[in-house]
């Protein structure tokens, strides 16, 4: 009798235990999950695994926003529902999302047009969606939502004041507003579209270039310069202007003198690179993939495409820092004879590469530093050849150093690789066989196996 009651004495306590055993891992399981939801809250990870990264933001619009001093509000005037977009808050938010993990100040509001439609009538809203965005007490409107459009309308607001960017006329240059293959009209609409004013300049009529001129532009000229006009430009110049000279391989048309008080030598010649050939491109067409190190090529790794190069060579010089920004034509040479299918290289008269085809310059004149580029190829940022590699990245990469802005770096739009992923219909029916029939078959299977077992104990 008194085993009995002992045994039984045993099984309450071993029940006593374990029911706190089951309370304290429930607790802590609670707990656990409660600490884990907490974390996921307030520390965000995520991982992009599309093709060409277009769930996560650009580097370049990364450093736009940590360059940028100052809390961004962005206000969004948007119904609820839109008759072809659908949910067109959701959508902007989710975008806009992006930016807020990199930049904690940076603000959300929406405000619905019917309901608030005298706000909306005086905020100059014309769009469902349209958005309004500030910084530094600066505003702008945008109705797109893009990364590429949204960064652009961040850097017009980051600029102190407007950059004119004016480009030399009147002697047949390529024209910063010109739709001809030879013109930079497409270059002139990009540098529009991120802050810069543009403007042609006739130095035959004007006085002189304009004291608020923030870079000067000579893209090869056809005819000729003026002896007053070249003084013109060099007076530019020794006042501290800042300037991007494209030259191609004819005559530098009266600037001899502004290329001697740059101290360049410009070798005669076409730059040949077999590699361009290899990859089935014109032997004329000098890639670049070497680059020196310069604010202008800070972190672009990108290949650039310079059509019928021409060898840039400075000389030593006090006055200024010098940079070669672009070396070309590892294998290749500087072409003097005439270009014809099977060219050869001349070791005595030609120059082997690799060839210096671009170039920076730098001085501190009157408490400020002065940038001077050349090219030695105008075609590289023509209509016909700007959209060839990352000609575009590199010129607007060029300008933004000209104008003291190296910071801000536009960004090239990314192509939508893997918006859609289009599956065969027998994989589709693999897949609808696995997750709808064999799954559940193999859970029926594990359950029964593990009733089964507990049954025969």
């Amino acid at each position: 009798m008194d085993k009995r009651i002992r045994v039984i004495t045993i099984n309450k306590k071993l029940r006593l235990r374990l029911l706190i055993q089951n309370g304290l891992f429930v607790l802590l399981l609670l707990l656990l999950v409660g600490l884990l939801g907490y974390l996921g809250r307030e520390n965000s990870i995520q991982w992009d695994i599309s093709q060409n990264g277009r769930n996560t933001l650009n580097q370049a619009s990364v450093e736009v926003l940590q360059n940028m001093d100052g809390p961004v509000t962005v206000t969004v005037y948007a119904t609820a529902q839109d008759a072809r977009l659908g949910d067109i808050r959701k959508i902007i938010s989710d975008f806009l999302a992006l930016y807020q993990r990199i930049k904690p100040d940076f603000t959300l509001t929406f405000i619905d047009p019917t309901e608030h439609p005298k706000i909306t009538q005086e905020a100059g809203i014309k769009v469902n969606g349209e958005m309004i965005v500030t910084f530094n007490g600066r505003s702008k409107h945008l109705t797109i939502v893009n990364e590429q459009v949204f960064t652009n309308l961040l850097i017009r607001l980051v600029r102190s004041g407007e950059k004119l960017v004016m480009d030399l006329s009147g002697h047949g240059e390529r024209r910063l507003d010109g739709r001809a293959n030879h013109d930079l009209g497409e270059f002139g609409k990009q540098l529009s579209m991120i802050g810069f004013k543009t403007s042609a300049l006739n130095l035959a009529i004007a006085q002189d270039v304009p004291v608020n001129t923030s870079v000067l532009i000579i893209a090869s000229p056809q005819v000729d310069l003026l002896k007053g006009e070249v003084d013109k430009i060099l007076a530019y110049v020794a006042r501290g202007g800042n300037l991007l000279w494209l030259i191609d391989q004819e005559s530098l048309r009266g600037l001899q003198p502004l290329a001697d008080k740059l101290g360049l030598t410009l070798t005669p010649g076409i730059v040949v690179d077999p590699q361009a050939q290899q990859l089935k491109a014109p032997i004329t067409f000098a890639l670049g993939a070497n680059y020196g190190q310069h604010p202008v090529t800070r972190n672009f790794n990108s290949i650039t495409v310079f059509p019928f190069a021409r060898q840039i060579s400075l000389n030593e010089s006090k006055e200024w820092n010098s940079v070669s920004l672009v070396e070309v034509a590892q294998n290749g040479w500087v072409e003097t004879g005439k270009l014809g299918s099977n060219v050869t290289f001349d070791k005595t008269h030609e120059v082997a590469g690799p060839v210096s085809i671009a170039a920076a310059l730098s001085r501190t004149l009157q408490d400020r530093e002065q940038h001077v580029a050349i090219i030695g190829s105008g075609h590289f940022l023509a209509n016909s050849y700007i959209g060839n590699g990352s000609n575009l990245g590199f010129g607007i990469n060029l300008i933004n150093w000209l104008v003291d802005d190296e910071n801000l770096i536009t960004i090239q739009p990314r192509a939508t690789l893997d918006s859609n992923l289009t599956m065969s219909k027998s994989a589709l029916a693999i897949i609808a066989t696995g997750f709808l029939i064999v799954l559940p078959l193999f859970f029926v299977v594990c359950g029964v196996a593990v009733w089964w077992r507990r049954k025969r104990k």
